[in-house]
């Protein structure tokens, strides 16, 4: 009965570490593709759109040392058409700087990035498909719409929109998100379309040097634009993801712990039916002198050692299984893909932790059967 009760407690941990590494695993590979376009700091306006940046700011901005680059962008909802076909989408206008602060071209899977001082465009595989259009088409082209700003009646549909033909030059694949969402431009093709000033941007993004310190580069920014901006890192810039993992991260967790809880229902069952079995033997150490609270501390040892040890064992179980998929790709979600699993501290302390706690309880509980009419047969 013992060695059943262990046996499940050593599975039941086992699987909640496998859990959690795969599950650490899962979104550390689902914010791999979004770490591609996302800068390490980004810079928004505290009111409206847009903020202008001056010169001063942006030598003040180059002073700064933790700061190795930063690339002015454009963002704005925009209306795409191809072949009478329509599509609102996200443009965002970038300038040269931009594939030096992220990674996006190499995103690109199908033509290239964007040529400075152009109307090209760079679209998502979403978009692509849903419009139908392809790369280098230099005999059909895309026309991009947004509203005019301003007050007063709209007389003509092609008075209400600025607009610009464009050809996209490459089909970029991050995740579906962004896929059916962005398609990117120059700088200055934005900036006609919104009517934006020289100096006027929708965002500032930035790439911190490998040794900065993030928190002192931040407190820097704002001495430099005051309460104008709002600064975001890149757990800010995708906060739903983040809570949306984090979520089911500790959904898994609770449900793997209700597993853990029914399999130390069998510890208190194995404690009971020892207490009953070694009944004559408690008695005998009753009248030799040990109290109740002793015998109860002896079962109540034997219980927590029992699932400790079973824990710890369950854990180098999970570990090796965990080890193993880095290392050979043991279980694969496509011919090339295996299933992705990450070892972090925090996971060996939390199986740990909970095995430790649950079994302490379960070892108290299965203890208090022992009362005096029990000891004194």
């Amino acid at each position: 009965m013992t060695l059943i009760a262990a046996s499940g407690t050593v599975i039941a941990s086992a699987a909640l570490f496998i859990v959690l590494s795969g599950f650490a695993g899962l979104k550390h590979y689902s914010l791999e593709f979004s770490s591609f376009v996302d800068p390490d700091l980004k810079i928004v306006a505290t009111k409206g759109k847009s903020f202008i940046i001056s010169e001063k700011d942006s030598i003040a901005l180059q002073s700064i040392s933790g700061i190795q680059g930063y690339s002015k962008t454009i963002e704005e909802r925009v209306i795409i058409e191809f072949d009478d076909k329509h599509q609102i989408a996200t443009l965002k206008g970038v300038d040269e700087k931009y594939k030096t602060i992220t990674s996006i071209d190499s995103m690109i899977y199908y033509g290239n990035w964007l040529e400075p001082g152009t109307d090209q465009i760079v679209s998502g595989g979403g978009i692509s498909n849903k419009l139908s259009f392809g790369v280098l088409d230099l005999t059909r082209h895309q026309k991009i719409y947004v509203p005019k700003p301003g007050k007063g009646q709209i007389t003509s549909v092609k008075g209400a929109f600025n607009q610009v033909k464009t050809y996209n030059v490459g089909i970029f694949d991050i995740n579906e998100e962004l896929n059916n969402e962005y398609i990117f431009s120059n700088f200055d093709t934005a900036r006609y379309l919104l009517n934006y000033e020289e100096n006027q941007v929708s965002s500032l993004e930035l790439k911190l040097k490998p040794d900065a310190d993030e928190s002192q580069v931040v407190t820097d920014i704002k001495n430099v634009f005051g309460g104008r901006v709002v600064i975001k890192d890149r757990t800010q810039l995708n906060d739903a993801l983040y809570k949306m993992l984090n979520t089911e991260n500790v959904a898994v967790y609770l449900i793997f712990t209700l597993v853990i809880i029914i399999a130390l229902f069998n510890v208190i069952g194995a404690l009971i039916m020892m207490i009953l079995d070694k009944k004559a033997s408690i008695n005998t150490l009753f009248n030799l002198g040990t109290t109740t609270t002793d015998i109860r501390h002896i079962f109540f040892l034997q219980g927590s050692l029992m699932t400790v040890f079973a824990g710890i064992l369950g854990l180098l179980l999970g570990f090796l299984i965990v080890f193993l998929q880095q290392q050979f790709d043991l279980v694969m979600l496509t011919r090339s893909l295996p299933y992705p699993v990450e070892l972090k501290a925090i996971n060996f302390i939390v199986v740990i932790l909970t095995i430790v706690i649950l079994g302490i309880l379960a070892s108290k509980l299965a203890s208090q059967r022992i009362t005096k009419n029990l000891v004194k047969g």
